[in-house]
């Protein structure tokens, strides 16, 4: 990729239309619903993107540009998943709004910035550059993941051709 900071840059600046969207259409009974066991369901990745947009993204791209070390993240302790008080709508709102103060952040990055290193605190010395394509590739993965989610019931329902679908039922 030659440009990462145009690429990520789209990728993140879609992904909040995306839930938007999302949160105002589809039932809050299938954004909720648990694909399987220890499987997040839509709101479930939702909330993890607002955690991750308020505590870890903005805060390692700080570091970065400061030469600091940073730790690790582990959403299973420090995320809050499903402990918002906010209605679908809301979260979505609050996710915009926090991504909208982080590609504020992100605008300020250069192409001198992208060999920029720190060590996180599991995965040893990390680039600007590494930064932001997994910042990118994490919001696909959890678009994904809950777009997968939302599948789950219509794959059950769609019997004739449910081995159309088989690379993405989530088994129990």
């Amino acid at each position: 990729m030659n440009d990462i900071l145009k690429e990520a840059r789209t990728i993140l600046q879609t992904t909040p239309h995306r839930w938007d969207y999302l949160t105002q259409n589809v039932s809050p009974d299938l954004l909720n619903l648990q694909p399987a066991p220890k499987e997040w369901s839509a709101l479930e990745c939702l909330q993890h993107l607002v955690d991750v947009e308020s505590s870890v993204f903005p805060v390692r791209i700080k570091a970065l540009l400061a030469g600091q070390d940073f730790p690790a993240f582990d959403p299973d302790s420090q995320g809050s998943k499903t402990g918002s008080d906010l209605s679908q709508q809301e979260l979505a709102e609050e996710f915009a709004s926090l991504r909208a103060a982080s590609l504020e952040l992100f605008d300020k990055l250069t192409p001198s910035d992208l060999p920029r290193q720190a060590r996180h605190a599991e995965l040893g010395v990390v680039t600007m550059s590494e930064l932001l394509h997994e910042w990118a590739a994490h919001d696909l993965m959890h678009t994904v993941q809950a777009e997968r989610a939302l599948m789950q019931p219509f794959i059950q329902g769609c019997q004739p051709w449910r081995s159309y679908f088989t690379d993405h039922i989530v088994e129990s």
